[in-house]
């Protein structure tokens, strides 16, 4: 694919992670089964505390919103202190959370107690984040020219954070200015990328966005965000059509920076 240069007037690079900074199997292989073979044991040794409590809540009330859905599992209430009663509830639990990850749902309920999951297996060294070894010198490149670097992702700003926080790497937060989500907007409406350029403060075509999905390409590009569509193993292949229209990178180095000459 070779050199592809950087527009004068880019001030800002704004990443994707799953397929640009980490492999998608990583999220496929490592962190959605962690959740799912764990569930059972979080909740069980976390129950008592306030914060999983609102997790169930909230699952809870996302149950009852599901009901009229096909193999929707409710969540009942606690009715009493008995053992049998409490494992009974939290199966339902573990139940509900395997239906809604086996139709890769992104409610907020779910989100939540994925990302307590999460924080806890990072902190514990269960779980590092994958970061493909081009990433980190290229970042720090970047920077040295005097690059933004901000990361877009549909995972929640406090997913994100722990998977660069407790990285392959180390810790390489510091190399980001900054996190958004899908709170901004979703990543297939050109809207979303009016707004990270608004909360950043510059024009939308100060920002080159690398993602592996050519619809977000395609929805940044409308916003007048510089696009580039990167090419990992494990990615979506592409289309003709796609590769000829699409500026490609395999690796972070590729990009060429004028001002770093």
């Amino acid at each position: 694919m070779g050199v592809l240069p950087v527009p004068a007037e880019v001030r800002a690079i704004l990443l994707d992670i799953e397929g640009t900074t980490t492999p998608i199997a990583f999220v496929q292989e490592t962190l959605f089964p962690y959740i799912k073979d764990n569930v059972k044991e979080y909740l069980r040794a976390h129950w008592e505390e306030e914060e999983c409590q609102r997790d169930v809540g909230l699952l809870r009330k996302q149950a009852q919103e599901d009901s009229g859905l096909d193999g929707a599992v409710p969540i009942p209430l606690e009715s009493g202190s008995g053992e049998e009663e409490l494992e009974r509830v939290i199966q339902a639990v573990v139940d509900n959370v395997h239906w809604q990850m086996s139709l890769d749902r992104k409610t907020t309920a779910l989100k939540q107690l994925q990302g307590h999951m999460w924080r806890a297996a990072y902190a514990t060294g269960h779980v590092k984040g994958e970061i493909f070894e081009d990433v980190v010198p290229a970042i720090r490149k970047w920077r040295e020219a005097g690059m933004k670097v901000y990361i877009y992702s549909s995972g929640s700003v406090e997913a994100q954070k722990l998977l660069f926080g407790y990285s392959t790497e180390g810790d390489i937060l510091e190399l980001f200015d900054g996190h958004f989500d899908t709170k901004i907007g979703p990543k297939v409406e050109s809207e979303s990328y009016r707004r990270i350029a608004a909360s950043i403060g510059c024009a939308t075509n100060n920002i080159l966005f690398l993602t592996d999905v050519p619809r977000e390409a395609n929805a940044a590009e409308e916003a007048d965000t510089h696009v580039a569509v990167v090419i990992r193993p494990g990615n979506a292949g592409l289309t003709d059509d796609e590769k000829s229209y699409y500026s490609l990178i395999s690796s972070f180095t590729e990009l060429f920076l004028p001002s770093s000459t």
